[in-house]
């Protein structure tokens, strides 16, 4: 039986590389200088520093942006909530996506099973499983997920025949 995998896993050299060069534009640019200003990742965790929120938000942008041009999706992040951290200084935590939750696997095969497709969904931990007859029928099924599931970055892989 032809099948292949949903998941949703963030490209971690990518976004290292991305951390990399965001706090590199932030020591060159001028409206950074002498501030507290970077940006520090530790396994898949990036926390985000300013002087106020205002250049916390300058940082963040940053960093989205240095993400897009390395073709890492932003919606793999999570955004935490802004906490002070002594004086006017703040930080904020951006947590990295890794696997689908169940609660978005499930209504990713109530999806699948709705769409009547001669394909069966399967939740494996993190990821979901998709099988079908052909191939056919598998790429119509991604068409459809591609389609309707818009606020998770999802990726298709493990494609068997």
């Amino acid at each position: 039986m032809p099948s292949f995998d949903v998941v949703c896993e963030a490209d971690m050299v990518e976004v290292k590389n991305a951390v990399e060069q965001s706090n590199k534009e932030i020591g060159t640019r001028f409206d950074f200088k002498g501030s507290s200003a970077k940006v520090e990742q530790k396994e898949r965790e990036i926390t985000v520093f300013g002087d106020s929120d205002f250049q916390l938000g300058q940082v963040r942008d940053v960093l989205l942006n240095k993400m897009t041009k390395r073709k890492v999706d932003v919606r793999f992040l999570d955004e935490g909530k802004v906490e002070k951290i002594g004086g006017d200084k703040v930080k904020q935590v951006l947590k990295v996506r890794n696997g689908i939750e169940t609660e978005d696997a499930k209504k990713i095969t109530k999806l699948i099973k709705e769409s009547k497709m001669k394909v069966q969904a399967s939740i494996q931990g993190e990821t979901v499983r998709v099988t079908g007859k052909d191939r056919d029928t598998l790429q119509e099924a991604i068409a459809l997920l591609r389609k309707d599931v818009k606020d998770l970055p999802l990726e298709f892989n493990n494609f068997r025949d």
